[in-house]
């Protein structure tokens, strides 16, 4: 057993003990003294928990959608480039003439077709919806040679009208598809008086307006018209070369990537340059790395201006309670005691309002999950730890006010 203290008097003083369970009573009845206050003081961590678990949910929720969509699109895209090596000036086109049907025939390939962005010797092409010499004015607009493999691959949403095909292709019909803005900057609003457009001094008849595409997202400001057409009127691709997009189905990118020059020219394979699409994981960790960097620090100025307001509310409870603190020193309480019953108060509020925001947050991440139909996502480790965040910023907040509280002196505080 520990012994007393010796008195003026020769005998020993047992030091007072601050029992557990007198602790947690003193510290609730100071927080039920004010309790509106109380609750304010816990608003701030409220908020920061709040915005951590929010924000760590929301990211991880976005970051499995930007996966879920990386893998329905960009994961199953090919590119493949002619770059013609060293025959490069000898061969202006590298792509064989059927060269979407070499590719469509390989296993996992959906759609494939071969473009390249007509760049005649006198330099940009002028489009207009009027005779050339008329005194309407034309675009200055890009004009693609695309076979039909390309509109296939790019998936448009066709307005008006349709998609040329392989007989156009075949034949060299001077057809073409735009975009809707381009067609409204043109003034053509429907396709029943078949509307030409003047691809330079040649006229074309527009037989598709599209308004959106999931791939080749260019095609929309554009002018496409059938490969052969612009092979008969401009000629070969000059620079920049032909490319080849290519659709596949899930997991079939990488392979068919690999095989694609092989197919495309058993005798040149190097001629061509497959680009597959780059690893989602890659890409999903570096999106959720920003957005983790970037939304973590909101969340910790949210727990800073949390732990301040706790601070400042229970030093005020410390000045304002000087009179009852001086009592309970000059009853036998020791300067430990005092500490400990200020720190018990602010960790009472920051966990307090870490469940709150744990709640608050879970319940923000579910509602946006909800509302955009996404499937949430909240990593459990964020919930059981949120709570330990406020107990900690509650502490942490707590202890200045706990000092000074166990300083105040007896005789002093009792002569205020």
């Amino acid at each position: 057993m520990r012994r007393g203290l010796p008195g003026r008097s020769g005998r020993r003083i047992t030091p007072s003990r601050l029992a557990l369970r007198d602790l947690l009573g003193e510290a609730l009845a100071g927080l039920l003294q004010r309790p509106a206050r109380s609750m304010l003081t816990a608003l701030g961590t409220v908020l920061g928990v709040g915005a951590f678990v929010a924000i760590l949910g929301l990211t991880a929720t976005a970051s499995s959608q930007i996966d879920a969509r990386f893998n329905l699109l960009t994961s199953t895209e090919v590119s493949v480039e002619d770059i013609g090596g060293q025959d490069a000036e000898l061969v202006p086109l590298a792509f064989p003439a059927d060269a979407d049907a070499r590719v469509e025939a390989l296993h996992g390939v959906e759609a494939a077709g071969v473009y390249w962005t007509v760049t005649p010797p006198g330099g940009a092409l002028t489009v207009r919806a009027a005779p050339v010499g008329d005194a309407a004015a034309g675009e200055q607009t890009q004009v693609v040679a695309a076979s039909p493999g390309v509109l296939a691959a790019a998936h448009p949403h066709v307005r008006l009208g349709r998609t040329f095909d392989a007989y156009h292709d075949r034949t060299g019909s001077r057809v073409a598809v735009i975009g809707s803005a381009l067609a409204s900057r043109l003034g053509i609003t429907t396709l029943d008086t078949q509307p030409a457009v003047f691809i330079g001094d040649v006229p074309f008849t527009v037989i598709g307006i599209v308004d959106d595409v999931q791939r080749k997202a260019d095609l929309l400001l554009s002018v496409v018209v059938p490969r052969t057409t612009a092979e008969r009127v401009w000629g070969p691709p000059t620079t920049p070369r032909a490319q080849m997009l290519i659709s596949t189905r899930i997991g079939a990118a990488a392979q068919v990537a690999a095989e694609a020059p092989l197919a495309l020219r058993p005798d040149h394979p190097e001629y061509f340059k497959a680009v597959p699409p780059p690893d989602p994981r890659t890409l999903r960790t570096g999106v959720t790395s920003d957005l983790n960097q970037l939304f973590l620090l909101l969340a910790a100025i949210c727990l800073v201006i949390g732990a301040v307001g706790i601070a400042n509310t229970t030093l005020v409870a410390v000045l304002e309670r000087t009179g009852e603190i001086g009592l309970r020193r000059a009853l036998g309480a020791r300067g430990r005691h005092i500490t400990a019953q200020f720190l018990t108060e602010s960790a009472a509020l920051g966990t307090l309002g870490g469940l709150i925001g744990t709640a608050l947050g879970t319940l923000t991440v579910l509602t946006v999950a909800v509302t955009r139909q996404w499937t949430p996502v909240i990593p459990p480790l964020t919930v059981t730890l949120a709570p330990a965040i406020g107990l900690a910023t509650g502490l942490l907040a707590g202890l200045y006010p706990a000092w000074r509280a166990a300083r105040i002196q007896p005789a002093e505080a009792l002569r205020r």
